[in-house]
């Protein structure tokens, strides 16, 4: 049996990501999110949400560009933290021993430690409520050589041991089950 809840946001696990920003050192910042997603693939797209009142927002709204840092198992302590402090009151880069790195297209930084950062370009903002949405272009991938499988040229998840996002909680990625089309094909 089946019970009624109010409405609210139990679509989980999500990514656990780092967004950089900033358009120059003074500026940087990170800020965690789970609401992350991707929206289209051509044009390849994805979407962050924030709060008006992040510090973060008004970085990333005055630069229009951010770097999605996908996060793993070594970076958890790094990534909560960043996400329960305010840069108003720490640089967070430092305090967590991150390196800020050079974008190829965007002016935010990457951040080193992750295993993929991915460069966008805000096109759209939307009014939500509680969050603003950013709509965004993905303008370029930057993937960890060390995660690539030389064979098929892939980004190896299991590899780079990312971590996910689960009502209050963090883990990592589970056991392989399957994969895509598996469940329509001969002889598997």
């Amino acid at each position: 049996m089946k019970q009624n809840w109010k409405p609210g946001t139990m679509i989980y696990p999500l990514p656990a990501v780092m967004i950089s920003c900033g358009s120059e050192p003074s500026e940087y910042n990170i800020i965690t999110v789970a609401w992350v997603g991707t929206l289209c693939t051509n044009p390849p797209m994805c979407y962050i949400s924030v709060r008006p009142e992040r510090f973060s927002y008004p970085i990333i709204k005055k630069n229009m560009e951010y770097v999605i840092n996908l996060t793993t198992k070594d970076m958890a302590f790094a990534t909560d933290w960043c996400g329960v402090n305010s840069g108003k009151n720490h640089h967070k880069f430092e305090e967590m021993k991150l390196r800020p790195g050079k974008a190829s297209i965007v002016n935010a930084p990457i951040i080193e430690e992750s295993p993929l950062c991915i460069e966008c370009r805000v096109k759209e903002i939307i009014a939500l409520g509680s969050h603003d949405v950013f709509i965004s272009d993905v303008v370029n991938i930057l993937a960890d050589d060390k995660y690539i499988n030389p064979e098929t040229k892939a980004f190896d998840m299991q590899k780079a041991n990312l971590i996910t996002y689960s009502h209050g909680k963090y883990y990592t990625l589970g056991d392989l089950i399957g994969k895509f089309g598996w469940s329509v094909k001969k002889g598997e």
